[in-house]
């Protein structure tokens, strides 16, 4: 499953999944680009990369509800690497945890912005960078179990990850005939920085999560990562338009995630950042 010739640009690569990605990646042999809003993480995320692992990467600023500065990220890894083969659209934010009525349009269009939106500029940008490449290639999208069951997430959250889903489905079909392969990932309880309140240590809450599925352990970003990499691999190379769920049983038990944890949790958990 070597993926040493493939370029790859991955969103939200500062910190939780996106690092973890980024991490995997390099490991693989890949070329990486990554992308972030916060420019001290991306600075932090090349200082800890091997001597060898920082010559294949490069990161850029940029906001993923801008197509301007996705363009860009794309134009410099075909400018850096001659290509695009893989794009990790996983930028997240963590929606609020208060019910509908106490939902603003405000946290509502920020969700939306950064995971649809986000994700359909991401998509779109890589597209045209890999049919003008003519090889086809991957993209691969964090959405959520909260987006395929009630219980599992804030309102603007779950029904952003629920139209992740979707548009994913309608990508893999309407760029199949490019060779471009389009799937999700749906992490369950996975512990990163947006998955922690502010009144609770990492500690606390994998606690916590340790409780949220049948598996005897949280989710680590790790575990969403290896899925990313086997669905960008060639090995994959039949597999499109597929949700794939990470969650330790998670959904087979049964959610409600928000019953088990609301003591917990004073914010929804993200665990795509």
């Amino acid at each position: 499953m070597s993926l040493s010739s493939k370029v790859v640009l991955i969103t939200g690569a500062g910190s939780g999944i996106g690092r973890a990605m980024v991490e995997r990646f390099l490991a693989q042999g890949s070329s990486v680009v990554g992308f972030d809003r916060d420019e001290d993480s991306l600075a932090l995320l090349e200082r800890s990369s091997s001597d060898a692992g920082r010559e294949r990467l490069s990161n850029v600023v940029g906001d993923v509800s801008s197509e301007e500065d996705l363009a860009g990220a794309i134009a410099h890894a075909k400018e850096r690497y001659g290509s695009l083969d893989v794009m990790c659209n996983n930028a997240g934010v963590a929606g609020p945890s208060r019910g509908i009525l106490e939902t603003s349009v405000e946290d509502w269009d920020n969700a939306f912005a950064v995971l649809v939106r986000g994700v359909f500029l991401g998509t779109k940008q890589a597209a045209v960078a890999m049919r003008e490449g003519g090889s086809g290639g991957s993209v691969v999208n964090t959405a959520s179990v909260a987006g395929m069951v009630g219980g599992a997430g804030s309102s603007c959250y779950a029904a952003a990850k629920a139209a992740v889903i979707q548009f994913t489905r309608y990508a893999a079909v309407d760029l199949a005939s490019e060779r471009i392969r389009v799937n999700a990932i749906c992490p369950g309880g996975i512990l990163t920085p947006l998955a922690v309140p502010r009144d609770l240590s990492d500690a606390q809450m994998g606690e916590i999560m340790d409780g949220m599925q049948p598996w005897p352990r949280h989710g680590s970003p790790d575990d969403v990562a290896e899925v990313a990499v086997f669905l960008a691999s060639d090995v994959a190379e039949f597999i499109t338009g597929a949700d794939v769920v990470v969650d330790g049983g998670l959904l087979a038990s049964g959610v409600d995630v928000a019953g088990r944890v609301r003591a917990g949790i004073q914010r929804a958990t993200g665990g795509s950042a």
